[in-house]
């Protein structure tokens, strides 16, 4: 048996890729693996934000096109770039443990004190520019974007005082950059799935061959968190975030709608059942929209 898996072909996703089909290859024996490389929109576009171009969907268009002309037989994203709404014939066949889901805060110098007035901090990320902002210690965000690697360059660079990136991507690509801190995710709430994967395929295809790196607590989670995008409508141009965690049969999630300026941000936290978990992803939508979340993105031209 063959099995194509595409991916984007920047070096954290062929990290991802790699990693994923060694994990087939030691749960299947005899499984040809190929890795086919798609560029797709967002790599090509790196002079804006992508905020301003259609969000992070960019990331995932070309190679869910791919799977639907059967050019590949599954593909692996990440999860937060991953949009709620999925093609019809597609679906996320399997979700493997998750890493480190945190934003990690790294400087050009030492860290302490880590945050602090006048720091110039360089993301393209509405999520993280509300999140900064909110803090209180004024700060200014720099727009900077690029891969891991140009984002680090420019903060050796003295360009900016620091950049935000996830603990999970520098601990794929084995980076152990000096003045590091991984912020709470509690509080600096993450992006939906971050440091999560989601292996997309055909729907009735390969899916007891994708299977066999299912993580059901890790599914949990991500079902949590994109039933609240979906009941946001969110994307990557809409400054939210959430983080669920499981635990004793529980699902508790950490749900924030912020203003890009970090005021107003809202936020809230609950728990259900495990087997409630989409539910509660829903509901925290319904009661953030409804404390102002829904006035406040349409302020931002987010919602009709």
């Amino acid at each position: 048996m063959k099995l194509r898996i595409g991916t984007r072909a920047s070096a954290l996703a062929l990290a991802q890729t790699g990693w994923v089909a060694q994990r087939i290859r030691d749960a299947t024996p005899g499984i040809e693996v190929e890795i086919v490389r798609i560029k797709t929109s967002g790599d090509r576009i790196r002079d804006v934000s992508l905020a301003q171009v259609g969000g992070k969907g960019l990331f995932v268009k070309e190679i869910e096109s791919a799977l639907l002309a059967r050019e590949i037989d599954c593909a692996v994203h990440s999860m937060k770039d991953l949009p709620g709404e999925i093609p019809a014939g597609l679906g996320v066949v399997a979700v493997p443990q998750r890493e480190d889901p945190r934003d990690v805060l790294i400087t050009c110098g030492p860290l302490r004190p880590a945050l602090r007035s006048g720091m110039r901090v360089g993301t393209c990320s509405p999520r993280r520019a509300a999140l900064l902002l909110a803090w209180g210690v004024g700060i200014e965000i720099v727009p900077l974007r690029g891969n891991v690697g140009t984002r680090l360059d420019k903060v050796r660079a003295g360009e900016v005082d620091a950049t935000l990136l996830a603990a999970a991507g520098l601990r794929r690509l084995g980076l152990e950059p000096p003045n590091r801190e991984a912020l709470a995710p509690e509080k600096f709430v993450p992006a939906v799935g971050q440091g999560t994967l989601a292996i997309e395929a055909r729907a009735g295809e390969f899916e007891d061959v994708l299977g066999v790196i299912e993580d059901p607590v890790s599914r949990i989670a991500a079902d949590a968190e994109r039933a609240f995008l979906i009941g946001v409508d969110g994307n990557c141009v809409t400054p939210l975030a959430a983080f669920a965690r499981v635990a004793e049969g529980r699902v508790t999630l950490d749900a924030v709608i912020a203003h890009p300026t970090g005021a107003p941000i809202l936020r809230e936290r609950d728990s259900a059942p495990v087997a409630e978990a989409a539910r509660l992803g829903s509901d925290l939508a319904e009661r953030l929209l409804g404390r102002g979340g829904a006035e406040l993105l349409r302020s931002l031209d987010l919602r009709p």
